[in-house]
């Protein structure tokens, strides 16, 4: 049994949600909480919320014991890119790319 839940255009770039997923990837979801909590990240507050979404979807709609539950699959992907200008010396301008990201976490019980 695995129920999920997706993250679709978050504000904050993929490479820097990664370095976090790495942290939970195949931890039960007690020690996820706390490495999200105690983590110094900005992406730990979008994957803590998306931590407790995945687990209300397994016990709401799979009937799971939450105490079971594991981080089994997660992953980042690009969303689309903000482009933006800055202006540079001599009328030049420069492109700022404001990247943002979909994540997908998926947690399962321990069979």
């Amino acid at each position: 049994m695995e129920a999920r839940a997706t993250l679709k255009n978050a504000r904050i770039a993929p490479r820097k949600v990664q370095i976090v997923l790495d942290l939970i990837r195949g931890k039960d979801v007690e020690t996820a909480r706390a490495i999200l909590k105690y983590t110094p990240k900005a992406a730990c507050e979008y994957l803590a919320k998306l931590l407790d979404s995945a687990v209300a979807n397994a016990v709401n709609n799979e009937g799971a014991d939450e105490k079971e539950l594991y981080v089994s699959e997660c992953q980042v992907g690009p969303g689309p890119i903000l482009k933006r200008i800055q202006p540079r010396a001599q009328g030049r301008a420069f492109r700022i790319n404001k990247r943002t990201s979909n994540v997908t976490l998926v947690v399962s019980d321990r069979v």
